[in-house]
């Protein structure tokens, strides 16, 4: 079983779950959502989109920039893929390890 490391770095995740459960959302949402600065969000979302897993969109509301994060298909798939073999892994019994040794 192989987590996706694309996916497995605890802020990327936090990113994809998120993005899972929207049609888009807008960066400052992400980041306030996640509690994390701009330039930690920049980085990651730029790896997400860099496997394909996001689309990054800017445009203006007004004559504000605004930039919004969207999970690809490719994305989707790769997030139920992980959850899917989290669920594998925790799915398995947990075996005590006093049990073991006595």
């Amino acid at each position: 079983m192989n987590l996706d490391p694309v996916i497995h770095a605890p802020v990327r995740l936090q990113i994809v779950s998120l993005l899972a459960a929207a049609t888009e959302a807008e960066f400052s949402f992400v980041r306030d959502n996640l509690e994390i600065s701009d330039s930690v969000l920049s980085k990651h979302a730029a790896a997400l989109e860099t496997a394909g897993y996001v689309h990054i969109r800017k445009g203006h509301v007004g004559k504000r920039p605004r930039t919004w994060l969207k999970l690809t298909d490719q994305g989707r798939a790769a997030f139920r893929e992980y959850v899917a073999t989290l669920q594998q892994i925790v799915g398995q019994p947990l075996t005590d390890v006093t049990e073991e040794a006595g």
